[in-house]
């Protein structure tokens, strides 16, 4: 487990990085031989610009980037948070609650920053990569973006709340499909399900979250601040609750044989096979 009181960022152990142009805050996810795959190191780092952001009055809005060929492909599944011991079974899934739920709270900060957030997703958006785009304010995607929930697929639950996010905006059907099923959906299946609010060519998609991000930004803080958080606590009502339910599900399946055959079965390219145990 990762030291989660540092406020530093070793040198080379970047996960993102923060810039400020006319306004607007580019958060850039930057490991893309990695596929920006995310850690708790990233968490930990995505806590750290958040609470920057929040008290910058030069930052009007913000836009979530990546670089390479893919968002973020999800959790490194050849690196899968082992590091989480405990003398017994008990004590290790009660520390991957209060893992889990330490991540809720960066997340909280992150999804309830006061300037609007516009996500720019390319490529692969799996996973915690699905995750994260859906807490951003606005989602622009180019269209050969590509995403899933494949948690089930290895034997764990959706962990930071996507499931239920996407129930929030498409509906519990679909929120039940894609989670239940892993089933991968392209840029258009995601826009017509009310999950992207634009897709564009790859070779515009800078060009156009860009855009969007300096419209808000150009309008005036309070008034945009003030509409954020009316209608997130609208559309939010509920999702604290669930997502403490969510802490609780996450930390039963990783401590679980059936999440080791998943996360096994992944790297080994071959089928699982779940026991429910």
């Amino acid at each position: 487990m990762i030291d989660t009181t540092g406020t530093e960022i070793a040198e080379g152990e970047e996960r993102m990085r923060l810039d400020v142009e006319d306004g607007v805050g580019v958060l850039t996810l930057c490991r893309p031989e990695k596929l920006n795959a995310w850690s708790w190191e990233s968490t930990r780092q995505l806590g750290l610009f958040a609470d920057r952001i929040r008290f910058d009055d030069s930052i009007r809005a913000v836009l979530l980037r990546a670089e390479g060929r893919a968002f973020c492909a999800g959790i490194d599944i050849t690196a899968p948070g082992g590091a989480i011991t405990g003398r017994s079974g008990a004590e290790r899934t009660r520390n991957y609650y209060e893992g889990i739920r330490w991540v809720h709270e960066r997340m909280r900060v992150f999804a309830g920053l006061p300037q609007p957030v516009v996500a720019a997703v390319q490529g692969y958006c799996l996973g915690f990569g699905f995750e994260l785009a859906l807490m951003a304010d606005i989602r622009v995607a180019a269209d050969d973006a590509v995403f899933a929930l494949p948690e089930a697929q290895i034997g764990v639950a959706v962990d930071a709340g996507g499931d239920l996010r996407i129930a929030r905006d498409a509906g519990a059907g679909w929120a039940k499909f894609l989670a239940l099923t892993g089933r991968r959906i392209d840029a258009a299946t995601a826009e017509r399900l009310r999950l992207l609010q634009m897709v564009t060519p790859a070779d515009e998609l800078e060009k156009a979250a860009r855009a969007v991000a300096a419209e808000i930004a150009a309008n005036a803080p309070l008034a945009v601040q003030g509409i954020k958080r009316d209608i997130d606590l609208f559309a939010d009502a509920g999702l604290a609750d669930a997502l403490e339910r969510t802490a609780f599900a996450a930390a039963v399946t990783l401590t679980s044989e059936d999440s080791r055959e998943g996360y096994s079965a992944k790297a080994a390219r071959r089928a699982a096979e779940f026991e429910g145990k």
